[in-house]
C-alpha cells in the first residue's frame, strides 16, 4: 500500500459521480474499477469491511443512520481490515499504477474513516443541486414502485449528508470540493484542475459529458411550485431548507445558482 496514492470520489447517488469516475480513470497513470460485478463499479459492494448504502436504507436514506457515518474512530479502523480491504479491491486495479481511484456514495460520510485506513488519500467531493439529485432518486424508486421515498425527505438527506461532510472537512488532508453544474459546463478544465491537485499530468477529458441534464428537473420543480397540493409542498421546502441550502452555494428560488460552498 505504501506505494500507492489511493483517490476516493465522494457524492451521493445521482450527483455525477460516475461520469466524473470514468474520467478520471481513463488517465494513464490512475487505475479505477472497471468491469466489476458492482454496480457502476462502486468499491463499497467488493470488500466486507463496512457495509454499503443499501444496509443503511440506499439512497435518499442511508445517510439518516448514524451508523452510516464512519471516522477514525470507528472500530472497524484496524491493521487486518486495511490489509483486508486492499487484499478484497486489489484485483480490480492495476497495481502498475500509482493513483488507485474508487467512488462510492456513502464516501461523502466516510472520508475520515476512509483516511484512517489509507492515509493522505485524495478526496474529490462532487455536489449537484438537491433537486436534480432528490427528483432523479425519487424517479429511481418509482421504477421499481416503491413510492414511499417523498421528495422532501430525499431533499433533506442531500442536506444531512453534506452537513456532516462540512463537519468532516476540517479533518481531511487532501480535499476538493467541485460542482457537477460546473463540471459539465467544461469538463476538461475541471479534469486539469483535478489531475493538478493530484500532482498527474493534464490531459482532455474524452467521456462524453453532457450539459443541461438539470434543466429536465428544474422543469419538474417549476410545475410542482405552481401545481394545488405540490406547490403547498414546494413552499414549505423553501420555507424549511432554503437558509440551509444557501450555505453550499445552491438555492430553491434561484436555480442557476451554483456558488463555492460558503465558509
Amino acid at each position: 500500500m505504501q506505494n500507492h496514492r489511493f483517490i476516493f470520489i465522494c457524492g451521493l447517488h445521482r450527483s455525477g459521480t460516475s461520469i466524473l469516475f470514468k474520467s478520471l480513470r481513463d488517465h494513464t497513470e490512475i487505475s479505477g474499477f472497471h468491469n466489476t460485478v458492482s454496480p457502476e463499479d462502486e468499491g463499497m459492494h467488493l470488500q466486507s469491511v463496512y457495509k454499503p448504502s443499501g444496509y443503511y436504507g440506499g439512497a435518499g436514506k442511508f445517510g439518516f443512520h448514524p451508523d452510516s457515518h464512519l471516522t477514525e474512530l470507528s472500530s472497524l479502523v484496524t491493521e487486518e481490515n486495511r490489509q483486508k480491504m486492499f487484499s478484497e479491491w486489489s484485483p480490480y486495479w492495476d497495481l502498475d499504477k500509482q493513483y488507485l481511484l474508487e467512488k462510492s456514495p456513502p464516501n461523502l460520510i466516510r472520508a475520515r474513516f476512509l483516511q484512517a485506513m489509507f492515509p493522505d488519500s485524495y478526496f474529490i467531493i462532487m455536489l449537484r443541486h438537491p433537486l436534480a439529485v432528490s427528483y432523479a432518486t425519487r424517479a429511481w424508486y418509482k421504477k421499481y414502485r416503491i413510492y414511499w421515498r417523498r421528495l422532501p425527505r430525499i431533499f433533506e438527506h442531500w442536506l444531512v449528508c453534506h452537513e456532516i461532510f462540512l463537519q468532516d472537512q476540517p479533518y481531511l488532508k487532501n480535499t476538493m470540493v467541485l460542482n457537477y453544474e460546473q463540471f459539465v459546463a467544461d469538463p476538461s478544465d475541471y479534469t486539469n484542475k483535478i489531475y493538478k491537485f493530484l500532482g498527474v499530468s493534464p490531459r482532455p477529458n474524452n467521456q462524453k459529458v453532457l450539459s443541461g441534464v438539470n434543466n429536465k428537473y428544474f422543469s419538474m420543480w417549476k410545475e410542482d411550485i405552481n401545481g394545488f397540493l405540490s406547490g403547498i409542498v414546494a413552499q414549505r421546502m423553501i420555507k424549511r431548507f432554503e437558509t440551509r441550502l444557501n450555505h453550499f452555494g445552491y438555492s430553491l428560488t434561484d436555480l442557476e445558482r451554483a456558488d463555492p460552498i460558503s465558509e
